[in-house]
């Protein structure tokens, strides 16, 4: 396997909502990330140990899903190298632009499904000052309750999932960890890492009519109980609970799902102590026979987590 490092990790989301003040009070004060800006139509969003200054950008706009992904590059010939790679790939490319907020110049580029992609290497690290100077010097910020520590993963949805994956391992050079094989030949969903979490990055199929759509975006918790006490304060705070809490049979994280008051479906994970660091890993494959089990300890896969997606596609 020829491994390409030049992607040192997931570095942030462009979150859409219709619903701009509502959606930012869920992820403040509910679901615990940390405001670092709010400049205009967008708030720059980060979970207590995430080291760069924001991990969500959430913008006001009259649609949901995700405007774009950010990677941060390993150096600057590392982005150097990437630009190539994906300039001669043929994929569809939007070129360089400034930056904002949190990081540098990044380039942008796009996958055959419409999920736009941006990678950069120059970052702004957040620097904690006052109340939420940390008690510890090795962690970024302080926290309180059971607020996520960083961001974790994120869900695309795609027509065609064996394409999605040439893209991500032509363009950022991704890795598949797990995968599901339909008995119909297509595959069902890949599981991506650029370095040795298990992953950062999934893609299932896309069983709706959309295009470019989010499945969901996911920040990672210390432990379970993390987990098991955020779901009592969302029913709390009357937010929508989907499924969960649970765990997955695939990469075996313990879940919960709720959607944000726009309707973006939000998880909260926490994976253990798993890491994927064999150099000559060989994905695992998961039959249409295995998922019809449901998730690890029985529980089926309800009928939503496959349809809802944002942007929602409109009727005919």
């Amino acid at each position: 396997m020829n491994l390409i490092h030049d992607i040192a990790h997931l570095g942030h989301i462009e979150m859409l909502t219709d619903k701009f003040e509502e959606s930012l009070d869920f992820f403040t004060r509910v679901y615990g990330l940390k405001l670092s800006r709010r400049d205009g139509d967008s708030a720059y969003l980060r979970a207590w140990d995430d080291y760069e200054y924001h991990t969500l950008k959430l913008t006001r706009a009259d649609r949901t899903g995700v405007a774009h992904i950010g990677y941060r590059a390993a150096s600057p010939e590392a982005l150097e190298r990437r630009v190539a790679a994906i300039e001669a790939s043929g994929y569809t490319t939007h070129g360089w632009n400034e930056g904002d907020e949190g990081h540098g110049r990044a380039f942008r580029f796009e996958d055959p499904f419409g999920h736009v992609f941006e990678i950069y290497y120059d970052t702004r690290w957040y620097t904690a000052e006052g109340d939420d100077a940390p008690a510890l010097k090795n962690t970024a910020s302080a926290f309180t309750g059971a607020a996520p520590r960083r961001l974790d993963h994120l869900n695309l949805l795609a027509a065609d999932v064996t394409e999605f994956r040439r893209f991500m391992e032509t363009c950022l050079g991704s890795r598949v960890t797990e995968m599901i094989q339909l008995d119909n030949g297509r595959i069902g969903g890949c599981w991506f890492t650029v370095n040795n979490k298990t992953y950062d990055l999934a893609c299932a199929e896309e069983h709706g009519k959309g295009n470019g759509r989010l499945h969901h975006v996911t920040y990672a918790t210390d432990q379970r109980e993390d987990i098991l006490r955020a779901a009592d304060i969302f029913l709390q705070n009357g937010v929508h609970i989907e499924t969960g809490p649970h765990k997955h049979a695939i990469q075996g994280t313990f879940f919960l799902y709720v959607w944000e008051p726009a309707g973006n479906r939000v998880e909260l994970a926490n994976s253990g102590a798993r890491l994927i660091l064999a150099p000559d890993w060989e994905p695992v494959i998961w039959t249409e026979a295995d998922r019809k089990k449901g998730q690890a300890w029985g529980l089926k896969t309800i009928e939503t987590f496959h349809t809802h997606g944002t942007p929602p596609v409109e009727e005919d």
